[in-house]
């Protein structure tokens, strides 16, 4: 495990109980593991995901308040902020979460319609999301993107994944310089290898025992959110053990 840029304090002091947050992709993986461990903190949450029946299971577990819609969709994403902004006035954190990859596929052999996909998913939901969440959102508050080590490396016949989330890297960047005069927080989540559902789609066969555990990934959100100002965390970089993959 490692993080770069700033180290994560252990006696961090910043509370997270009665924040307002939102998780996309809340369904499953780290974005289940993300909304349990923010639940843990005292966080009021709203949880959306495409898979209604996934998300009021997990909703139902941590008392939140959940949303189904699709990322890729404008008019689905509109309709949930509206949704959202009937119960609450504001958002303090905004976890974009939602992804998806492709089978391993040459670029000569992916289908167009498969990198559209990807690419409406992983980086114009994370666009459009951002877009709507900003008026709500004040001095002292955090945008989280989850993005993957794929945003800085190149897995080869993974070219929409990896295209979508250098994308998506350089829209957090871009995003940090912009929102850093007006106090929020924006911070680049960069796991390796997690036991995911992602990986019946990237890579069946990967061993799973040997990959980072989504809740390991929701531990470091966590202590990066509960940095006290001045201490922000920009990228959190997680790797599993050494020489396991």
């Amino acid at each position: 495990m490692a993080y770069s840029r700033s180290s994560l304090s252990k006696t961090a002091t910043y509370r997270l109980k009665g924040k307002v947050a939102l998780v996309t992709g809340a369904s499953r993986g780290i974005g289940t593991a993300i909304a349990r461990a923010l639940a843990a903190e005292g966080c009021r949450l709203i949880l959306t995901a495409r898979d209604a029946k996934k998300l009021e299971k997990v909703g139902r577990e941590l008392k939140a308040v959940t949303i189904a819609a699709d990322v890729r969709d404008p008019v689905q994403v509109g309709e949930a902020f509206r949704e959202l902004k009937k119960r609450f006035a504001r958002l303090d954190i905004v976890v974009n979460n939602a992804g998806i990859g492709h089978g391993n596929q040459n670029v000569e052999e992916l289908p167009y319609e498969v990198w559209r996909d990807v690419i409406a998913t992983n980086l114009d939901g994370l666009f459009l999301v951002t877009h709507l969440a900003l008026p709500l959102m004040k001095r002292g508050g955090a945008i989280v993107n989850n993005l993957s080590i794929a945003a800085k490396r190149v897995f080869p016949g993974s070219s929409a994944y990896n295209a979508s989330k250098h994308g998506a890297l350089g829209l957090t960047d871009t995003l940090r310089e912009e929102l850093r005069p007006k106090g929020i927080r924006v911070i680049a989540l960069l796991p390796g290898a997690t036991d995911t559902d992602i990986w019946k789609t990237l890579w069946p066969e990967a061993p799973r025992q040997r990959m980072l555990q989504p809740e390991t990934v929701a531990r470091a959100v966590v202590d990066a959110l509960k940095l006290p100002d001045g201490g922000c965390a920009e990228e959190i970089i997680l790797r599993p053990a050494a020489g396991t993959l």
